[in-house]
């Protein structure tokens, strides 16, 4: 599974999310470089990924970072 992440840095949040199979890299490619145009120019702190994951599930435990705030990161780490 592909998913492209758009993730605002500046309020640590996740701003949106979408999912695509592994064969649709093509279309998975042309939506994030669509993204980052229409966000240039626009406020710094916007991060746009497209990752690889088995399973949503898969992605939330190797990329914490855009499904959690630090203190959620901080102590489901203890």
């Amino acid at each position: 599974m592909l998913f492209l992440l758009h993730y605002n840095r500046s309020k640590g949040s996740l701003v949106s999310i979408r999912e695509f199979p592994d064969k649709d890299i093509a279309n998975a490619s042309a939506e994030k470089l669509r993204l980052e145009i229409d966000l240039l120019g626009s406020a710094s702190g916007q991060e746009v990924v497209l990752l690889e994951a088995g399973s949503r599930d898969a992605l939330q435990k190797t990329h914490a970072r855009y499904f959690e705030t630090l203190d959620e990161m901080r102590d489901n780490s203890k």
